[in-house]
């Protein structure tokens, strides 16, 4: 959990403005993402390599649907987290069996143990260049040799810019996916397969979209 508050902390101020902006939207954002193919298939992509009991870390939760559900269904240990208190009060009556903690990526450590799979879906892009950079690192560090990642970024050039998401304000950044490539690659992964999706969101409040998805695996190092 979070150790750090204080005016004078950028990060906390940080983390709490995209906080409340999710923290506003709840449940509205599932209404207004109401489908999540590509979510879903990375997710199944996942499940087929993983035994019953495998330890999957959700970072940026939200509601728990459709990514820890998936899991818990599949007989995973789901650990959810996110910086909203309101998304994760969501999840927890989404998804009971699971384990969901308000925590911030840049802090994830040894504390939450060892897993063997991780998600990380349209959370990264929440993150400053350089913090996602950091968050990468950070869940390498978590993750056993040869675990399996999926993450998926909206692809724009974008780094850590204002915009108004579903009326709340937040700050978000993008990467053209042969540079999101790059960066994964780059904090130890292996990327095995990707995949974009043109997307338009149920709500005139979000704006068309491409969707990128990549199936990684850390590295044996």
């Amino acid at each position: 959990m979070t150790t750090e508050s204080g005016a004078d902390n950028p990060r906390h101020e940080y983390r709490t403005m995209q906080a409340e902006a999710f923290n506003r939207i709840g449940a509205r954002y599932d209404e207004a993402f109401p489908h999540k193919e590509g979510q879903i298939a990375a997710g199944e992509w996942m499940i087929k390599q993983l035994k019953p009991g495998a330890r999957v870390l959700d970072v940026g939760c939200g509601t728990g649907s459709p990514t820890a559900q998936q899991f818990a269904d599949a007989g995973c240990e789901v650990t959810g987290i996110d910086i909203s208190p309101v998304m994760l009060d969501l999840a927890r009556k989404n998804v009971p069996v699971g384990t969901f903690l308000e925590f911030d990526v840049l802090e994830v450590d040894g504390s939450l143990g060892v897993f063997d799979a991780a998600t990380a879906f349209f959370s990264l892009l929440m993150l400053p260049r350089a913090d996602i950079v950091a968050a990468l690192g950070r869940l390498h560090s978590v993750l056993a040799p040869g675990a399996l990642f999926s993450l998926s970024m909206v692809e724009i050039d974008l780094d850590d810019v204002p915009f108004q998401f579903l009326g709340a304000p937040v700050r978000v950044t993008g990467y053209l996916r042969d540079e999101l490539r790059e960066v994964v690659e780059a904090a130890g992964f292996s990327v095995l397969s990707e995949n974009h999706i043109s997307y338009a969101p149920a709500t005139t409040q979000a704006p068309p979209e491409i969707q990128l998805f990549f199936n990684c695996r850390r590295d044996q190092f």
